[in-house]
């Protein structure tokens, strides 16, 4: 009888914990990925196309716009950058509670920058990050990243009438005759590199993932690509098996040396170390880069930095 009302009283205890751990739970986490799909069914993501004169690229539940500024001829050491390459300025749109979360970086001439940010600040968006990425181009172009939460139309709204302040073509152009052929052994860079690439256009380029999960806000920054918190590695084709590459590595503070010191070894160049978020989990550093040489050194360098991160590898 005793052992009997022990277990009674060991039943209850055990009820009455698992009601109060039910009870403190957060019921977020189950119920996100519903509220989320919900959230992306409610949106009229025509009517924010309508409103941002382009279609997006979607990816999951991320609708990301391009702002390439394919109206500037920028040059840097001889090279004649493509939009693709490093003027490609895009903002994306991920549903959240409420609306959508909102973030971008957006490609600027110094003499843009004051006016975009007015535009910006005064229709709720915030600045999170000004700064360049790459050095000695002319005209010297800067990058502006953006954030926003609430009403997806307002957004988009806001971005447009900001970049207006700007000569970012606003309307897509029509479509161009097929790009040239990538003058680069593929196969063997994605060999280098250690993850599959893709052509965008003239340029080869890598989005290599972190293996730990980003998140701002308190919300999970998916598909990683898409959200701009994947190391991005580009490549241009020069001539002769050559190629400028340039893009950014995404570190956390332990990572940040290392990085550098793996980079400057094999001759690759870091233009430029700064944040491009104000409150993400884990805090981030993005390095950005620079070289011309032949593909197949830089790949190998690149290899070499990116095994000093926690980065995907298949």
């Amino acid at each position: 009888m005793r052992n009997t009302i022990s277990a009674l009283i060991g039943v209850g205890a055990c009820f009455l914990t698992s009601v109060a751990f039910a009870q403190n739970l957060d019921w977020q986490i189950f119920s996100e990925p519903f509220i989320t799909t919900a959230h992306a069914q409610n949106i009229d993501w025509q009517k924010i196309d309508e409103i941002l004169g382009r279609k997006a690229a979607v990816s999951d539940d991320v609708h990301r716009y391009g702002f390439a500024r394919s109206d500037l001829a920028v040059t840097l050491d001889g090279v004649a950058i493509k939009p693709a390459f490093a003027l490609g300025g895009w903002v994306a749109f991920k549903p959240a509670h409420g609306g959508v979360m909102a973030m971008g970086d957006l490609v600027l001439l110094e003499t843009e920058i004051n006016p975009v940010m007015a535009k910006m600040i005064a229709g709720g968006l915030e600045i999170t990050a000004v700064h360049n990425h790459l050095l000695r181009a002319s005209p010297a172009t800067f990058y502006m990243h953006v954030a926003g939460h609430g009403d997806p139309a307002k957004i988009a709204a806001t971005i447009r009438d900001a970049l207006a302040e700007s000569k970012t073509p606003l309307t897509s152009a029509s479509p161009a005759s097929p790009p040239p052929a990538i003058d680069l052994d593929t196969a063997q860079l994605d060999s280098l590199i250690g993850i599959k690439g893709q052509a965008n256009g003239a340029i080869y380029q890598f989005t290599v993932k972190r293996l730990d999960p980003i998140t701002e806000g308190g919300m999970l920054l998916t598909p990683v690509g898409a959200m701009g918190v994947a190391t991005a590695i580009n490549f241009q084709p020069t001539g002769g098996g050559k190629a400028a590459i340039t893009g950014d590595f995404v570190l956390t503070d332990g990572e940040v040396n290392p990085v550098i010191l793996a980079l400057r070894t094999h001759g690759i160049e870091v233009t430029a170390l700064h944040s491009h978020m104000l409150n993400e989990e884990p805090r981030l550093f993005f390095m950005h880069f620079w070289a011309n040489d032949d593909a197949f050194k830089l790949a190998k360098g690149l290899r070499a930095a990116l095994d000093k991160t926690a980065s995907a590898k298949i």
